[in-house]
């Protein structure tokens, strides 16, 4: 069986960290975030298909160096195609019933048991949910008994949710799905596919996720996603190897030969690998990016540091990156969010 990890997008809503990595690969607890989503999948998953466009260059060094125990294809997009047609693109790799899913997603979903719910249903989608309390800011589920799906709504006022469940980004699906997407070109599987499967009647169904969902679309997610592993851990913090605390850390995570300085405090943070926290130094609530320094006595609070940077005196609610944006690096985002 395949998967298809949709990992081509430039990650535009987590600049300046995108700027030079790919968005997979940024580390939650000092593990690439792509690596979560691969151990979950069941060894019937023998074949794993990376839709790669942006930095593909460092995703192949990362799988050569990684051996998860399956084979693992780097399938280059052209250009960014959106989830139908990165799945189009991927067609000649796909051999039955397979798995869709976005590498920017961290739960506790249960691979086997969607396969089996699709397999027992003869569904030709079935796809991953996840209930919600404000069901204005996404695509809601209108769902029947048995599970399956007949509508999507988006953006629905709360009295007129037919439900409180929304797409969570994972799909099972039969090869011929592959039959409503247009070859070439940017296809939103859940704009434009879904909504014909359904309306011809065919099997699409969803299954519910229990646990934990984590859609890391922002800086506040990203955040978030390393705070519920570590409290599902049992971990007061992660501190990577090499690395020099002289300081006090709190419900962080600390990368690979990073130091935190004496006097200082890290709080509910994420400092990449390499970075400096300087002596009597406060990082409350942000990111600071590989090999950066915070000075002797900074102030950095709710922002985000790329790559590289320094940052002085006090520094709240920025984004922080005084390099020039790397060439091709879109302003706004490309390809489609998740909307059905």
């Amino acid at each position: 069986m395949e998967a298809i990890i949709l990992a081509g997008g430039f990650g535009t809503r987590l600049r300046p960290l995108t700027y030079t990595r790919a968005k997979p690969l940024l580390p939650i607890l000092n593990k690439p975030m792509i690596s979560y989503l691969i151990e979950s999948l069941p060894k019937e998953v023998s074949k794993v298909v990376i839709a790669a466009n942006y930095k593909k260059e460092q995703l192949e060094d990362f799988f050569l160096k990684k051996d998860f125990g399956k084979e693992i294809i780097i399938n280059e997009e052209p250009k960014p195609l959106g989830t139908g047609g990165a799945v189009k693109f991927a067609e000649k790799y796909i051999t039955g019933t397979f798995l869709v899913l976005n590498s920017d997603i961290i739960s506790s979903i249960n691979f086997q048991e969607m396969i089996k719910l699709h397999r027992d249903k003869k569904a030709t989608v079935t796809i991953s949910l996840w209930p919600v309390e404000n069901v204005r800011e996404f695509g809601v589920v209108k769902i029947e008994e048995d599970g399956r799906i007949t509508k999507f709504v988006e953006k629905p006022k709360p009295e007129e949710a037919p439900s409180n469940l929304i797409n969570a980004g994972a799909y099972c699906m039969e090869q011929d799905v592959l039959d409503y997407i247009d070859t070439g070109r940017l296809v939103s599987m859940e704009q434009e596919v879904f909504p014909r499967i359904i309306d011809d009647g065919k099997g699409f169904y969803g299954y519910k996720i229990e646990g934990y969902w984590v859609d890391v679309g922002r800086i506040e997610s990203y955040l978030k996603a390393n705070q519920l592993l570590l409290d599902k851990l049992g971990l007061e913090n992660a501190v990577g190897k090499g690395s020099k605390i002289r300081g006090t850390i709190r419900k962080s995570s600390i990368g690979n030969g990073a130091i935190v300085g004496r006097n200082s405090m890290v709080d509910s943070s994420i400092i990449f690998d390499g970075a400096i926290i300087g002596e009597g130094a406060r990082v409350v609530n942000s990111v600071v990016g590989e090999n950066s320094v915070v000075a002797d006595g900074a102030i950095l609070s709710n922002s985000v540091v790329g790559d590289g940077e320094e940052v002085k005196g006090i520094k709240e609610n920025e984004v922080i990156w005084t390099k020039p944006i790397p060439k091709g690096y879109p302003r706004t985002q490309v390809g489609n969010v998740i909307r059905a």
